[in-house]
Parts: structure tokens; sequence; C-alpha cells
């Protein structure tokens, strides 16, 4: 047993986390001088690192399409914790912060994540080949959360500003949970094949079938150390934030460059992810990973701080702008266009590389 435990303790992916908690234990509160943040930052992007690595396994062990929704939670769960947090403490220019992430974040996984999966996946096999059925009616749902609880907020007329009132913030937040749990039911129940990765012949890979899976044991020291790993994220992201925002601001960035940040780092994990299973042609995989992270952007975190907003003081500003709606209109138009013919090229992936960045350099100068 001793042994073993060593054995576990040499693995950078565990012993990373490790010295993560440790370095937020000593942190944690407290003003750091910038050599501290650096630090923090270093062992920030390793625990990222590591987090990917454990939820992968624990993935493998549970299968597809189960495993997709791992790091989808997971990565959610430091989103809710990071806006929260910063909401707390961050007085009125926070107010707007969840909207900014949970925004950031739908672009970048339905433009960059997509994007680089199916570029990925075309340079490997000259056309990316996925199940339109599954991941059209997820992106549908996308859709529908993004327009539900971004888009209306700046046309109803209950409260001034692009806010919902809290009758309307209820409803959106019931909604969103009762349409990601109707996707998670459809996606692991009633219609899984529409999930599982598909030979340019249309038919069916069941990745269970042809990998080993690790051991019951091994998924759950993987599993245990997720955990240690997303609360040094959660953690070491809080310490670092306030370097972040110091200098966002000292550049003449505005407010809202903060949750692209943000959504830029809880998303690493899962774009490394879609990144790996494209290179192994599983294109599927990597589209599973990006709609449904969005979906569970908007279907986890906005119900989550609806919940926190019983404690927060000031108002939620929800609502997006007119450039913002223009850049998810035209995500939802192109994406509609890529996913339909469950097919894509290249140039798919081009073009919703292009909206990112379209969407990064219009946050920085809006």
């Amino acid at each position: 047993m001793a042994a073993s435990i060593r054995s576990y303790l040499t693995q950078w992916t565990v012993f990373v986390p490790i010295v993560a908690i440790v370095a937020l234990v000593f942190t944690w509160g407290r003003d750091l001088p910038s050599a501290v943040v650096v630090v923090a930052a270093l062992l920030l992007g390793g625990a990222v690192l590591a987090a990917v690595h454990h939820a992968e396994v624990v993935a493998h062990r549970v299968g597809e399409p189960f495993g997709s929704l791992v790091l989808a939670v997971a990565v959610t769960v430091i989103e809710v914790a990071l806006i929260v947090t910063l909401m707390i403490s961050g007085g009125e220019k926070a107010q707007s912060l969840a909207r900014d992430t949970v925004f950031a974040a739908v672009m970048i996984t339905c433009n960059g994540l997509l994007g680089i999966s199916l570029l990925v996946g075309a340079l490997r096999r000259h056309v990316s080949v996925f199940n339109a059925e599954g991941t059209g009616g997820a992106f549908a749902t996308v859709a529908t959360l993004a327009t539900l609880c971004l888009v209306l907020p700046s046309f109803t007329t209950s409260r001034t500003g692009p806010q919902f009132s809290p009758a309307q913030l209820t409803f959106a937040a019931v909604a969103s949970l009762c349409l990601y749990g109707l996707f998670v039911t459809v996606q692991t129940r009633r219609h899984r094949d529409y999930f599982l990765p598909i030979t340019t012949a249309g038919q069916v890979i069941d990745v269970e079938e042809h990998l080993d899976p690790p051991s019951t044991r091994t998924a759950l020291v993987s599993l245990a150390t997720l955990m240690v790993a997303l609360i040094a994220v959660v953690g070491l992201a809080k310490g670092v934030s306030p370097a972040i925002e110091s200098g966002v601001a000292a550049i003449g960035l505005p407010q809202a460059v903060v949750g692209v940040v943000i959504a830029l780092l809880v998303l690493l994990p899962e774009t490394i992810a879609a990144v790996r299973a494209a290179a192994r042609d599983r294109v599927q995989t990597s589209l599973n990973l990006a709609v449904g992270s969005a979906m569970a952007s908007i279907g986890l975190t906005i119900p989550a701080i609806a919940i926190a907003m019983i404690w927060l003081e000031g108002p939620l500003l929800l609502g997006l702008g007119g450039t913002q709606m223009v850049l998810l209109a035209l995500t939802v138009g192109v994406g509609t266009l890529t996913i339909v013919p469950g097919r894509a090229n290249v140039l798919q992936g081009g073009v919703h590389l292009a909206l990112l960045a379209a969407f990064l350099f219009m946050a920085a100068s809006p």
C-alpha cells in the first residue's frame, strides 16, 4: 500500500494539485506580492492541466457520452465559483461579470473549440465527420438558452436596464435547468448513439469496445485528485484575480475582458481535451465537449447565479449589447450551416475561428 501511494505521488498529475492546495492554504485571503502571484499562476496552470488528465481518466472509465459530461460539469463548477467569488468582492463593476463570462464561454466553445476540432479533424482525414442529429439538437438547445438568458433581458420592461425581474430570473433559471436535464437524458439514455463517434460511412464507433478502461481503483484516485485540482484552481484563481483585474485596467481594456480571461482559463482543460480527441479521429467527442460545455455554462451557471443573488447585493446585468447580439446571431447561423450536413472541412473550421477572433477583438476594442 505504501509503495502504491509513493508511486502515485511521483506522478506530476498528482503531485502538482497537492502542491497547489498547499500554496492555496498559505496564500488564501492575503495580498500577494508580484513574485508570489507568478508562482500561484504557474501552479494554477499546472492544476488545470492535471484536471484535464484526471477528468479524461474518469471519462474513459465511465465511457462516452457520459465522459464528455464529466469535464463539462467540472469546468462549470470552476466557472460558477469564480463568478460568485468575484461578484462578492467586485462591487458595481462585477454586476455584468456573469453575463460577460457566460457569453465569452459560449463564443469560445461554439467557435473556438468547435472550429479547432473541425480543423484538426479535417487536416487529419480531409473531412470531419460527426452525427448531425445529436450535435444539431445540442446546438439548438444552446441557441435557445443563450437567447432566453442573454438576449431577452435587453428587451424586457419590468426592470430598468438589461436585467430580469426576480420572477423572470427564476423562470429563466428553471427553464435552463429543465433543458439541460432533458439534454443529459437524451445524450446518456434515449439517444446515446447520436453522440458516439462515427466513421465516414456513418457507422457508429463505440470507443468502449476498442479501448481497455482504467481500473476502478485508478478511476477513483483520479476522481479524488480531480476534486483536489478543481479546488486548487478555484482558490488560486481567486488569489490571482485582483492582479488580472488591475492588469486589465492598467492597459486600458474594458472590464468585460475580465470575463473573457476567466472563460479562457476555465475552458483550457476542455480545449486540450477536444484537440486531443480530434487528433485521435474522434471529432464527435470533441463536438460533445464543445457544445456540451456551452450548454452547461448557461444551463448550470445561470441557475447557480440566480440562487446566489438571494445573498448578493446589486442588480444582475445579463442582457447583451448590440455588438454581442450580432456576434451571437452570426455564430448561431454559421453553426447551424456547419452542423446540418454532418460533414465539415477546413473552411468551416476556419470560419468559426475567424468568428472567435472577431469576438476577442471586439471585446478588447468595443
